[in-house]
């Protein structure tokens, strides 16, 4: 039977994150980030990526990463999930990673790995691991159309573009014109990403790449679904046993109790499908299965954690100062990323073999 415990490598991995994120990334810095053109922390993601090597976790060591499994990666994303950190962990360790790993793009995987360039799989945020894609038009050798939420596009260095041929094509950025979109979640940045005649280099088929990368995609948000809900509730719990009303600690209430109980059992039932959900895509056994578990579960329980914490704060969890909102929009954003929770329950239906929700 498979071990979901955090191994040794994985709690000093943690530690380290943690502490750098600790040191580089307080609420305080990532709400004024938020209200600023530059969401994106590229200092932190510099130290993240080039300074610990957490960028090439997923690539090969022979090409310049660390040969690290989805578990190290879905340690990572809990951390960042934790901070809600602006950073493209997700959209270029992760998702980009994967579709180049599928293509065997040795050379760019070696720069992603590096550091030295971010890449950004140029497929709505909000698409779900074996739906449709949009894709780009193909003439003469070029590439012309309009693809529209965009994940961490304005830092991108290239762009992986799935284009109507059934090939997916690496462009550079600065081929692309790359529009901002209004995005409910400030620290993780949309965008419309217009190609008129760009020339790109054909990297392999478009299709399996793209799934390979939504799924791990799916399967590792639930990770940083996971640290975001976690978050919330120990800071939730540290505020109710501060704060004090009628003269004894609020959160000796009964019915806040309660509602602590619930949410730490929502909170520990996630832990154990984001942990399965990245141990299956390490290990490529019922990947399918599990990813759609976690992602069918995840939502539910941040977007439920944050509310709670909202609330619970009561008026000083509404105002722009304290980071409860930066969790809130993060859970609801992360709410339709790579697929619905009805997308997922409607998948896993079909994997059962059971007629659809």
């Amino acid at each position: 039977m498979t071990d979901l415990l955090y191994s040794e490598e994985e709690d000093a991995l943690r530690a380290a994150v943690r502490d750098l994120l600790t040191d580089h990334c307080a609420a305080a810095d990532v709400i004024a980030r938020a209200e600023s053109d530059t969401p994106h922390d590229v200092p932190l993601w510099k130290s993240l990526a080039a300074g610990m090597g957490l960028a090439g976790l997923l690539v090969p060591e022979d090409l310049g990463g660390q040969g690290a499994t989805h578990r190290e990666a879905a340690v990572v994303l809990e951390e960042l999930g934790r901070a809600v950190a602006p950073v493209p962990y997700l959209t270029s360790a992760v998702v980009a990673t994967e579709a180049l790993l599928e293509c065997g793009a040795e050379e760019l995987l070696a720069d992603l790995a590096s550091a030295t360039s971010v890449g950004v799989l140029a497929v709505g945020l909000h698409i779900a691991p074996g739906a449709a894609f949009p894709v780009v038009r193909l003439e003469d050798g070029a590439l012309s159309g309009e693809l529209t939420g965009i994940a961490d596009a304005p830092v991108a260095d290239v762009l992986l573009v799935p284009a109507d041929d059934g090939g997916l094509y690496a462009v550079p950025s600065s081929a692309a014109t790359i529009t901002p979109q209004v995005s409910l979640d400030l620290t993780r940045p949309l965008a419309r990403v217009r190609l008129d005649g760009a020339s790109g280099h054909r990297l392999g088929d478009a299709d399996p790449a793209v799934r390979r990368a939504l799924r791990a995609g799916a399967g590792l948000l639930a990770s940083e679904q996971l640290g975001a809900a976690d978050w919330l509730l120990t800071e939730t719990v540290r505020y109710l046993k501060e704060r004090r009303q009628f003269n004894r600690q609020v959160g000796g209430f009964q019915a806040l109790k309660h509602r602590l109980a619930r949410l730490w059992l929502e909170v520990a039932g996630l832990r154990a499908a984001a942990r399965n959900a990245a141990d299956a895509l390490t290990t490529g056994t019922d990947a399918d299965t599990a990813v759609a578990v976690a992602q069918a579960y995840a939502a539910q329980v941040a977007v439920h954690a944050a509310e709670e914490a909202v609330q619970l704060h009561g008026g000083i969890g509404m105002t722009w100062e304290h980071p409860a909102h930066l969790y809130l929009k993060r859970a609801k954003a992360d709410a339709l990323a790579y697929g619905t929770a009805g997308a997922h329950r409607a998948a896993l239906a079909g994997l059962a073999d059971l007629p659809a929700p």
